[in-house]
Order: C-alpha cells, then sequence, then structure tokens
C-alpha cells in the first residue's frame, strides 16, 4: 500500500451504528479499495462501553482487514480527534422517556460543542466533519461554531439515509428498480418534516410524479412514510436503524470525495431555497472533491414544494433558537 494511511474517528464508535460502519470503512468500501485508514474509535467513558470498545476492535482485528492501518481506543475526544481527517461524529445522547425535545437539543448541544472544541483544537487542518448523531442538523450547527482553523462548509449532516429511504419507496411504488429513480433529493431538517423532493425526480428517465399517476399518494403518503420511516423501523423491531444509518454514513461519504457526484447533504443554507441563515439545512450538493462540494440552486420549486420548505424550516429555526445561548 503507497497511500498514506486516512485517520477516520469515529465517535460511539461501540454503539450500533458506528459498529457496523465500522466493518465497511476498514474494507474499503467508504474511501476506496487502496486506501488504508487508521481507526479512531471514542466511546464514553463508562466502564460497560469501554469494554464493549475493546470486544469491537478485536473483531476488527480477527478479520485481518489489509486496508487497516492501526487503531486508537479512547473515551477522550482530544485522543480520538487528533489529527483525524475525517471526523464522523455518530454518538449522541437518544431521546429517553418523558424528556421533551428542547431538553434534548440542549444535553446534546453540550456534547457537540466539547467535540467541536476538540476538532479545532486537535484534527487535521483538512478535516471533513460529519454530523450522524440526532439531531443532526442543529448538532453540526454547533460543532461548526465551535470551529476557528475549519470552515463551516466542511461540516456537514445526514439526510443520505432520508434519500435512499426515498429512492426505495418510490422504486417499489412504480414496480422499477432503485438505480431507475433518480433527482430525487432531500431538503431540511432530518426529521419527519424533511421534503422529499419527488417533484423533480424521474422514473426509468420520466418525471417520477407521471409514472406514479398518483399525486395524493405522493403527497400524502410518499412523504410521511419517508419522513416517518425511522419511527417505524423502532416500532418493528425495538431499536432505531443501525445497518441503514451505516450505509447512508458510508454513502456519504463516497459520493463526498466523488468528484461530479449529485446527493443530499445537510449544509450551511445561507438563505438557499428559502432556508434561514445559521442553520443547516438538507440539499443537492454536487461533489468537486477532496471533501469539497457546491450546492445546486438551480431547481425551482412549485407553490406545494415551498409550502414543505417552508415547514422544515421553521423547525429548524425553532432548534437554532432553543440553543442559541450555547453557540453566542
Amino acid at each position: 500500500m503507497s497511500k498514506t494511511p486516512l485517520r477516520v474517528a469515529i465517535t460511539g464508535a461501540a454503539g450500533n451504528v458506528g459498529y457496523a460502519a465500522l466493518f465497511r470503512i476498514a474494507a474499503g468500501e467508504m474511501f476506496g479499495v487502496d486506501q488504508p485508514v487508521i481507526l479512531q474509535m471514542i466511546e464514553i467513558p463508562a466502564e460497560a462501553a469501554q469494554k464493549a470498545l475493546k470486544g469491537v476492535a478485536m473483531e476488527l482485528e480477527d478479520c485481518a482487514f489489509p486496508l487497516l492501518a492501526g487503531m486508537v481506543l479512547t473515551d477522550d475526544p482530544n485522543i480520538g480527534l487528533k489529527d483525524a481527517n475525517w471526523c464522523l461524529l455518530v454518538g449522541s445522547k437518544p431521546r429517553g422517556p418523558g424528556m421533551e425535545r428542547a431538553d434534548l437539543l440542549k444535553d446534546n448541544g453540550r456534547i457537540f460543542i466539547g467535540q467541536g472544541r476538540a476538532i479545532d483544537a486537535v484534527a487535521a487542518d483538512d478535516a471533513c466533519i460529519f454530523v450522524v448523531g440526532n439531531p443532526c442538523n442543529t448538532n453540526c450547527m454547533i460543532a461548526a461554531a465551535q470551529a476557528r482553523r475549519h470552515p463551516r462548509e466542511r461540516f456537514t449532516a445526514m439526510v443520505r439515509l432520508d434519500q435512499n429511504r426515498a429512492h426505495s419507496i418510490l422504486a417499489a411504488k412504480a414496480g422499477a428498480a432503485v438505480a431507475d429513480v433518480n433527482d430525487l433529493y432531500i431538503y431540511g431538517n432530518h426529521s419527519p418534516t424533511m421534503f422529499a423532493d419527488y417533484t423533480h425526480a424521474t422514473i426509468g428517465g420520466k418525471p417520477a410524479a407521471d409514472v406514479i399517476g398518483d399525486r395524493a399518494w405522493l403527497e400524502n403518503e410518499f412523504l410521511p412514510t419517508v419522513g416517518g420511516r425511522g419511527g417505524a423501523i423502532v416500532a418493528a423491531r425495538g431499536q432505531s436503524s443501525a445497518g441503514s444509518a451505516a450505509n447512508a454514513i458510508v454513502d456519504h461519504v463516497r459520493d463526498l470525495i466523488t468528484p461530479g457526484k449529485v446527493h443530499s447533504m445537510a449544509v450551511p443554507a445561507e438563505g438557499r431555497y428559502g432556508f434561514a441563515e445559521g442553520v443547516w439545512a438538507g440539499m443537492p450538493v454536487r461533489s468537486t472533491g477532496g471533501g469539497a462540494y457546491e450546492v445546486v440552486e438551480t431547481f425551482v420549486m412549485d407553490d406545494f414544494a415551498k409550502g414543505r420548505l417552508a415547514k422544515t424550516n421553521e423547525e429548524l429555526v425553532a432548534e437554532r433558537d432553543t440553543v442559541k445561548e450555547l453557540i453566542g
């Protein structure tokens, strides 16, 4: 292997999502089959979590991945994020019984302040930061607010899971292959308010709305099904999405480093598509290489789409205002 190993830090590494992602990263599915990696795995200080993390490392060793050039196991973000080229912030505090969303936002906000400061202090100068832990749009905004060395554009959050869900559901309705669905992107928050924009999507090269032929289904069944898919999975298996979330992590990063790829990411909104300044909102981007991208701003929304964008923007603004004292 002639390439210098990439240092990939991942929080919540012993959790279900982190666990599912680590093996695919080590196998070369994220960065390519010729790119060695050093996995810098971070877990909370609890004894059980650190013990589980050691078990994860043992399993990675037992796979004998040729691309796995080393591992770091720690409960200290300043160690785990040291010199990291990619910071995958997967771990977050889950919402407990009786917990208000505002409380969850503030509790996770404090976690992501600490991680954002550690990234600013010790991560590589070229670090790309990808937030997965929910509420990921606002957690990403909080982490980015701590940055001094890294531009805000290097902080992105995951809506790729919603895009993948939307592709699959629309393909099934049309009786088509998932690969036949194109130009379907996610706007707004990674929450039930997000907008899976079927109005510009195509199926087999034809407008998706024409192929489906049922606008009422698209508005009243498709969108709620995509937005509520996470909750449906929890109801079905008793746990939140893990394998599909890990798959979306791989898809997000792989497409971000592939020039020319157009895909959904949550990025600094900067007024695009009517989103407020200061929030991170899902929208289509075109990757330009090295973890850089440009937002695709050419899609023109109809009145229905504008209404959906306004609704998800309202939620993002409310989240921003809830944590405003944490970001200054």
